[in-house]
C-alpha cells in the first residue's frame, strides 16, 4: 500500500510539474516574441465611415484615425493595405497583412480562425429600403431581392434569421456596401441588410433617399483581427485600446465620425 501511495503521489507531482512547465512555456513564448517594425493593416477601403477614400483619394475614417493613434502610442508605424474583404482571413494568415482593422465584427466562426482585440465599438445589422418604398417591415420583403456585402457579418445575420432568408426571392452579394446602396437607389434591389454604422452614415449623406425598416437583425461588436500566434502584439494593442478608451480619445473620435459615442468601454 505504501508503494502504491508513493506511486500515486509521484504521479500527481509529475502532473503538476507538467502543467507548470506548460504554463511557463506559454509565458516564455510570449516573452520571446518581438513586436514588428511595421504593422500592415488590411482593410476594405470603401467602408465609410470606418475606412474609405475621401474626394482627394486619401484614406480616412474612424478606424483609420484610431489605428494611427494606436500606432503613435505603440511606437510602430502602420501601413494601410486595401484587400479583398471576402478573403481577409487568408490575407492575415498568409502574412500579407498583420491586422484586420476596419469595422470587423467579432463572431464565433471568425474566432476559430483568428485572434481578436477586446471589443471597442457597438454595431447592429439593419434592413434599409428606399424612402418611397411601401415596405415597412422585414415581412414586407418576402419574395423580394435584397443586397449585402460578400464576406460581411450581414451574411452571418442572414443565416441566423433563417426564416427571413427563406422568404426572400434572392440575396445579391456585392464587393462593398456602397455598390449595394447604389443598386438599391436605382431600383435593382428592394432592400439592403447592412452594418448600422455604415448604413446610417451613408444615409446621412443622402437624406430623404432611404429609411430603416428593422434594426433588430443582430447586435454585434467590432474588434481588431490578428493571427492567433501574435499574442504579444494582441496584448500590447489591448493595452493601448484601454488607454484610448479611458482617456476619452475613442469617445472624441466617435463624436467626430458619428455625432455620438458608440464605443464600448475597454477594460
Amino acid at each position: 500500500m505504501k508503494i502504491k501511495k508513493a506511486m500515486l503521489a509521484g504521479a500527481a507531482v509529475m502532473t503538476a510539474v507538467a502543467v507548470l512547465m506548460a504554463g511557463c512555456g506559454s509565458q516564455e513564448k510570449t516573452a520571446e516574441q518581438k513586436l514588428p517594425e511595421k504593422i500592415v493593416i488590411g482593410l476594405d477601403d470603401n467602408f465609410p465611415p470606418m475606412g474609405f477614400r475621401d474626394d482627394s483619394g486619401e484614406l480616412v475614417g474612424f478606424d483609420i484615425d484610431l489605428a494611427k493613434e494606436a500606432s503613435q502610442r505603440l511606437g510602430i508605424p502602420v501601413e494601410f493595405k486595401p484587400i479583398d474583404w471576402d478573403s481577409k482571413e487568408a490575407a492575415l494568415k498568409s502574412k500579407q497583412v498583420d491586422m484586420l482593422w476596419n469595422g470587423l465584427t467579432i463572431t464565433e466562426d471568425r474566432e476559430k480562425q483568428i485572434a481578436f482585440s477586446k471589443p471597442y465599438m457597438n454595431n447592429a445589422q439593419i434592413l434599409v429600403v428606399r424612402a418611397d418604398s411601401p415596405i415597412t417591415d422585414r415581412a414586407g420583403l418576402a419574395g423580394k431581392i435584397i443586397g449585402t456585402q460578400e464576406g460581411s457579418s450581414s451574411i452571418d445575420a442572414l443565416e441566423k434569421n433563417a426564416d427571413f432568408k427563406k422568404s426572400l426571392q434572392d440575396v445579391k452579394k456585392y464587393g462593398d456596401f456602397v455598390a449595394a446602396f447604389m443598386d438599391l437607389e436605382l431600383g435593382r434591389t428592394d432592400g439592403i441588410l447592412v452594418d448600422s454604422v455604415v448604413g446610417r452614415y451613408y444615409m446621412s449623406k443622402k437624406p430623404g433617399k432611404f429609411k430603416v425598416i428593422d434594426d433588430k437583425m443582430g447586435d454585434e461588436k467590432f474588434g481588431v483581427g490578428m493571427r492567433k500566434e501574435d499574442t504579444l502584439l494582441q496584448q500590447k494593442l489591448n493595452e493601448v485600446l484601454k488607454q484610448m478608451s479611458q482617456d476619452g480619445t475613442m469617445s472624441k473620435l466617435s463624436q467626430k465620425w458619428f455625432g455620438e459615442d458608440i464605443t464600448v468601454k475597454v477594460d
